[in-house]
């Protein structure tokens, strides 16, 4: 909790305690900030006491009042609305936080907690580039470290590869058919663009086989079949057969599947390919993640872990978590839990994806000693996740009571749902792209850039549009579907990145113009003192100064949460009262020097905070724009 509204509890307590003998703990005690329509700084609600004091709320909020003036120079005005208690503090009261907020180091960050934590997000499939839904995660994930780093935790940040199966194949196949020893070099193509392509390419060559097939008489024989059974239209049956054609008949998926089996073998060539094409996808997501601005600690592959797990199953067998039908499958029941029974290993032995989530997870615990995971994945999983925490529970894992699902709601274009297979998908660095057009656009008349280089000017501009993109995604709440809108994102009047970016750039621009008239705001507390009885606080100032007051809590709330949503939301409206401030209020223009040197203090206060709050989002600021 914030020590200033801990104080102003605790005082509220004290006058419960003097006027009526009734003893609360201050947590019991409910402190908002006072609506605009009514006057005051913060409202004490009062509704809570009635039945122990036996009196109504506006002979409480009275005699409350009456004794906070008469025993503390902070409170200097009430006023009684109904059940609610405003009060006004003392301009002193304002001086002292902000001198406060001045002389804190690493303000809104916690001490280490002595724990750590890993947090998983992006895992890419090697057989196409990042996009769409991998910003989303990307970023959710990133920013969940940085604000878990804020709030104590040793971080380590990690992702889980996808580089096996049949879909990589596929790319691989194509690749071997129809590249002619083509190359990401020769043909100038990003590299894990150039992979993608030939993923896209298969199912095209695929959709083709299937076309030719259905007119064949053992299609027509296996159509007759099923519509004798099930009176389906020939047109429903063949969009729902497609994958049994691909398992069954199909030319192009038995050589897929010859092909994974070869890589099973680790056939040299096979895996010569494999290494080779999967090279390419890495060093095209190091591009992508180096735009975005994020890393990873560590890396695990899915080469690597599909195997992991079978030991904790024979374990859990003995412990009987576990159980092994007739056919020699393995399987866990989670009825009583709601759940339904899953299984973990194969008749044939060979497991499924909870079992490697499960042998991952411990190989974790084993390399890191982490304290809690966090898995950053789409909410299309979040029955996979119940059923994984629960099974490691039963496991008895030390982990399992610290394990969270970061899940998130799938986000779209205006233009609809996107599918990888069909090209249709927005990769990543094509949108990338496209806000850093739409920034270019949108300051292409600006003359604070007209004097910079080319160089300097696309620094900026990139930075203007990787935060309009960023914060677009960030800005609603995980659990929430979104549509992406390209150009909404860097409205200058919207709630977007770049109209933060202004509040911070119009602070810096009013420091740089305080510097050239030679005010050091460095010397405070030292050759500049400060006469407290001349600073009276605007409307507007005590606005920007709650907000700045409650960061922390924003932090801590936001860790506790796995929401950075509610830091963007507190940067644009901590920016929406600098712009009013700017506008409303003589910063330079005011003829006091102790008013001028306070006012630049505090926009000095709100100019880190919001750099703060956007580095939490793994956003960058920009001096000029």
């Amino acid at each position: 909790m914030n020590n200033y509204i801990s104080y102003l509890k605790q005082n509220f307590t004290k006058a419960l305690s003097h006027c009526y003998q009734n003893e609360v703990n201050e947590n019991a005690i409910l402190i908002n900030e006072t609506r605009k329509e009514f006057e005051g700084d913060y409202t004490f609600v009062l509704f809570p006491f009635v039945k122990s004091i036996g009196r109504s709320p506006e002979q409480i909020g009275n005699e409350i009042g009456v004794f906070l003036l008469s025993n503390d120079q902070t409170f200097i005005k009430f006023n009684v609305v109904k059940g609610f208690l405003n009060v006004t503090l003392s301009d002193r009261f304002w001086t002292d936080q902000l001198f406060q907020l001045i002389n804190q180091e690493n303000y809104g960050y916690s001490k280490s907690n002595h724990k750590k934590v890993m947090v998983e997000f992006s895992s890419p499939n090697t057989n196409k580039p990042l996009h769409l839904g991998h910003i989303r995660n990307i970023l959710l994930g990133w920013s969940c470290s940085k604000i878990l780093e804020a709030n104590g935790y040793e971080v380590i940040k990690t992702q889980v590869i996808n580089d096996r199966g049949i879909a990589i194949c596929k790319s691989m196949l194509a690749w071997q058919k129809y590249g002619n020893g083509a190359t990401p070099a020769s043909t100038q193509t990003k590299s894990d663009h150039f992979v993608g392509n030939y993923y896209v390419l298969f199912e095209a060559k695929f959709k083709e086989e299937y076309f030719g097939w259905q007119s064949t008489d053992t299609a027509c024989k296996v159509v007759y079949e099923r519509n004798k059974k099930e009176g389906q239209s020939t047109d429903d049956f063949f969009k729902e057969y497609k994958n049994q054609y691909f398992n069954k008949y199909s030319a192009l998926g038995n050589e897929a599947r010859e092909l994974l089996l070869k890589w099973e073998a680790k056939e040299t060539d096979t895996i010569a390919l494999w290494t080779k094409m999967n090279q390419w996808v890495y060093e095209g997501f190091e591009v992508t993640y180096d735009k975005l601005g994020v890393d990873f600690d560590t890396v695990y592959y899915e080469s690597d872990t599909y195997l992991l797990g079978k030991k904790a199953v024979d374990s859990g067998i003995k412990k009987g978590v576990f159980y092994r039908e007739a056919d020699g499958s393995v399987w866990i029941d989670l009825e009583d839990v709601g759940m339904d029974k899953k299984i973990v290993l194969r008749s044939d032995g060979t497991s499924v994806y909870i079992t490697q989530d499960i042998g991952t997870a411990q190989v974790r615990y084993e390399n890191f000693g982490v304290d809690k995971m966090i898995y950053t994945v789409a909410d299309e999983q979040d029955y996979h996740f119940k059923v994984l925490f629960e099974i490691l529970k039963r496991l008895g894992e030390p982990y399992a009571d610290q394990l969270y699902h970061l899940s998130y709601g799938m986000v779209e274009l205006p233009e609809g749902k996107m599918k990888s297979r069909e090209g249709t998908v927005v990769d990543a660095d094509d949108l990338i792209a496209e806000v850093i057009n739409e920034a270019t656009a949108m300051s292409s008349d600006r003359p604070e850039l007209s004097e910079l280089s080319d160089g300097e000017k696309q620094v900026i501009l990139s930075k203007i549009g990787l935060a309009a993109l960023k914060f677009f995604m960030i800005k609603v709440q995980p659990k929430k579907r979104m549509i992406f809108d390209p150009k909404e994102s860097v409205d200058m009047q919207g709630q977007t990145g770049p109209y933060i970016q202004n509040a911070y750039v119009r602070v810096k621009s009013v420091l740089r113009k305080a510097h050239q008239l030679g005010i050091d705001l460095s010397s405070f507390g030292n050759k500049q003192p400060i006469n407290f009885s001349k600073i009276h606080f605007l409307e507007p100032e005590k606005a920007l100064l709650k907000h700045l007051l409650s960061f922390p809590e924003i932090v801590k709330e936001a860790g506790d949460q796995m929401d950075p949503s509610s830091i963007a939301n507190f940067s644009f409206a901590l920016a929406k009262d600098f712009h009013r401030f700017y506008h409303e209020v003589r910063i330079l223009g005011t003829e006091d020097e102790q008013e001028k040197f306070v006012r630049l203090l505090l926009s000095a206060c709100v100019g880190d905070t919001l750099r703060k709050s956007f580095d939490l989002l793994g956003i960058e600021m920009v001096d000029k724009m």
